[in-house]
């Protein structure tokens, strides 16, 4: 198992170089100009010059890069903050906790939801209630994260005033925010648990089991649930890793201060090492959470145990 897990975060090294470059590219060939937005559309072109180079944006695009590196993995730094003058991996690292608390919160929400349903859903195939709950996860499950966190603030906050609207702070700040991203999550957790279930119940150690007298409650949650459950932790962890990088419009319209609203910024200023800090971070994270969803299908399923060895 040691080896296994040294090995996978060997092989997070390249992962996270590609995401790095990936980043760096599309910054560099994006439009407009960091100094100018650090200086003002007025600014005269010998000032934008002095600050192209003050910021190092005039050389090119592998040096840059190459500068990137080398400040990150023998110094740990990534510079400063055009707009407000901070160490970048400070501000990050501030802002780091708010949204993983953020992204706890919801992927909580959709196995509280997700699985229960699921498992009814699989338990009572093709009734009513899992006809109704198979369409309403599909329709979850397409409608955008923005859309649903706008519909619950004109409702729980305009119309109703039982919640705040914006901001991040006690329980009630993250109900609206976790709930709009945990929605879609748990339509999905929602429709591979019952996949997962109606595949074991089918199984002839379940017959078995019901032949031989056993409770329903404990072929379901002992056998059939325990049995399907390798599938349904990999979409929650996949879940969970996707949620740390794709709050960026939750925490944009919430106002919340995470990581994905200091990428947004980063890129609304064209600070392509706040970009790039915040996306490396994000996948580190994600490769992370990937590496820990493995680990726990062996003690899931001992037969997969005897693979890492």
């Amino acid at each position: 198992m040691h080896k296994y897990i040294l090995k996978r975060l060997i092989q997070m090294i390249p992962v996270l170089l590609g995401v790095t470059f990936i980043i760096a590219l599309l910054m560099y060939v994006a439009p407009g100009c960091p100094a100018r937005v650090a200086l003002g559309d007025g600014a005269p072109e010998e000032a934008l010059i002095a600050k192209r180079a003050e910021l190092g944006v005039d050389r090119p695009f592998i040096v840059q890069y190459g500068d990137f590196l080398y400040q990150l993995v023998v110094h740990q730094d990534l510079g400063r903050s055009i707009r407000t003058n901070r160490v970048i991996i400070t501000e990050i690292m501030d802002r780091f906790p708010t949204t993983a608390e953020l992204a706890a919160a919801s992927t909580l929400i959709a196995i509280l939801i997700g699985i229960p349903v699921g498992i009814i859903a699989a338990v009572k195939p093709y009734s009513l209630f899992d006809n109704i709950t198979m369409v309403l996860t599909l329709a979850m499950m397409a409608m955008p994260i923005f859309w649903m966190a706008l519909l619950m603030i004109l409702l729980f906050s305009v119309q109703l005033g039982w919640l705040p609207p914006l901001g991040w702070g006690s329980w009630e700040y993250m109900i609206m925010p976790a709930f709009a991203i945990g929605s879609g999550s748990a339509a999905g957790i929602a429709r591979m648990t019952r996949s997962s279930m109606l595949e074991v119940i089918r199984q002839d150690y379940i017959r078995t089991a019901r032949a031989k007298g056993q409770m329903e409650r404990v072929i379901i949650v002992k056998h059939a649930f325990k049995n399907a459950l390798i599938p349904i932790i990999t979409i929650i962890g996949l879940m969970f890793g996707g949620l740390l990088g794709g709050a960026v419009l939750t925490e944009f319209i919430f106002s919340i201060n995470g990581v994905g609203g200091f990428v947004m910024d980063g890129i609304r200023m064209r600070e392509a090492d706040i970009v790039q800090g915040g996306v490396l971070l994000m996948a580190f994270a994600f490769s992370i959470i990937n590496l820990a969803v493995d680990v726990i299908y062996a003690f899931v399923d001992p037969r997969i145990k005897s693979q890492y060895r």
